[in-house]
């Protein structure tokens, strides 16, 4: 049953538009787990608070990540424009993810309310508004993102007020001040009794870095601890990024000392990747490494989360018929990527995150979403149609040989880019 609360915001222009879509789809099974998973992030997640903001929490946790967030809602911008309550959904997030990074640029998930619910037990200086405070640098990317093409999809510029070009400059400030994260930054974090991707090494610093230009991460989008600190997709994305805010601050504030620190700060971070993040591979041949310590260390890897190596297309940082990239995809779904695993149903990407053997929708999806090869693409559609243990849903993640055994069910960043997937297929 859907939340209609919810729902009933959704005009009857954009629901007929979807029923068409969803019509088009010859299997059936597909036609209904499009339907519900398009619409599973305003059925389930999605709560407008009474000062006008909108919390998105990501499932089955009871709060809102920066990154979850904002991809959750994604796919509702091409709808946005002639759907006026979509857009109070959207802006409404936009104002509650600028809130929560002023509060704090390092934590990754937020609480509804200033209750200090969540990891209160961690070693970091933490505010009650802060669930987990694992400072990635996609947290600070996937909220601009988010902004970025809502505007550019519907003209509007009233979200760019003075708070969100101090949340811009918060973020640069950031990210400056972690391209010497030794020398520089006070933030440390420490979880005790704990896996050891759940902590960082080194007295909560993480492991020595040398400066290469590139921005310091402690922790991947799956959440898990950095092998190197130097996370080249994150890095990636936070070049797109940078462009997108010299971008707005052209267009809109005509700030130019905000454009100049993006563009400067751009250029540094993209020399650092080409100049420290590629590694000639002896069968592969030039390929991006997924994290470098700026000494020579590389860990050669992909992990389904997003921003991943797989997704360097669609995060806009090269094009799919790059020739490093797709001898980085050749790579990366091999099984010399520790994190590719095959089995009797399906075989692609997973994580460290999830046990071994289990392979994330996410990355299928990923895959098909940055594939030109229809037939690739048709082939991953059914694994996923397969693999659903007919719930309808994408889950966290399932076992290549039996997607019985499955973790999260309750997962609406994947069932939001599922239904993107559809609408790129489709559209």
């Amino acid at each position: 049953m859907l939340n209609e609360s919810v729902l009933n915001v959704v005009n009857s222009k954009t629901k007929t538009k979807i029923s068409k879509l969803a019509s088009c789809l010859g299997d059936i099974k597909l036609r209904k787990m499009f339907h519900k998973c398009f619409y599973n992030t305003l059925e389930t997640t999605t709560e407008m608070q009474n000062d006008e903001t909108c919390f998105v929490f990501t499932g089955d946790i009871p709060a809102m990540w920066l990154r979850d967030s904002s991809a959750q809602v994604e796919h509702y911008i091409p709808f946005a424009k002639d759907d006026y309550q979509l857009q109070k959904i959207i802006e409404g997030l936009i104002r509650r993810q600028v809130m929560y990074i002023l509060i704090d640029p390092y934590a990754n998930g937020f609480n509804k309310e200033a209750n200090d619910a969540g990891h209160k037990d961690d070693l970091v200086d933490r505010s009650a508004w802060v669930w987990e405070k694992k400072y990635e640098v996609d947290s600070l990317c996937y909220p601009l993102r988010l902004a970025y093409k809502y505007w550019r999809e519907t003209g509007v510029t009233h979200i760019f007020d003075e708070k969100f070009r101090l949340m811009l400059n918060s973020v640069i400030d950031v990210w400056e001040r972690e391209q010497r994260h030794f020398e520089k930054s006070t933030y440390r974090f420490e979880r005790l009794n704990c896996v050891d991707t759940d902590t960082l090494k080194n007295n909560g610093l993480g492991m020595p870095v040398n400066y290469t230009g590139m921005t310091w991460s402690g922790f991947r989008p799956s959440d898990d601890a950095c092998r190197f600190g130097y996370l080249i997709p994150a890095n990636m994305f936070a070049v797109v990024i940078l462009g997108y805010v010299r971008e707005i601050a052209k267009e809109v504030y005509c700030d130019d000392s905000l454009s100049g620190r993006s563009s400067s700060l751009q250029k540094q971070i993209q020399d650092g990747i080409e100049n420290y993040g590629v590694y000639l591979h002896p069968k592969y041949g030039k390929i991006y490494a997924y994290e470098t310590d700026g000494y020579g260390n590389y860990n050669l890897m992909d992990d389904a989360n997003v921003p991943s190596l797989l997704s360097i297309p669609y995060i806009e940082y090269k094009p799919i018929d790059d020739l490093i990239y797709q001898n980085t995809r050749r790579f990366i779904l091999s099984t010399e990527n520790p994190y590719y695993f095959q089995g009797k149903m399906a075989c692609g990407m997973g994580s460290q995150h999830t046990p071994n053997g289990h392979i994330w929708p996410i990355g299928l999806i990923m895959q098909a979403l940055t594939s030109d090869n229809i037939n690739e693409q048709k082939a991953i559609m059914r694994t996923l149609l397969d693999t659903d243990n007919n719930h309808m849903y994408m889950h966290e993640s399932f076992h290549a040989d039996n997607p019985a055994i499955y973790t999260r069910s309750w997962f609406a960043w994947a069932n939001s880019l599922f239904a993107e997937l559809i609408m790129k297929m489709c559209l």
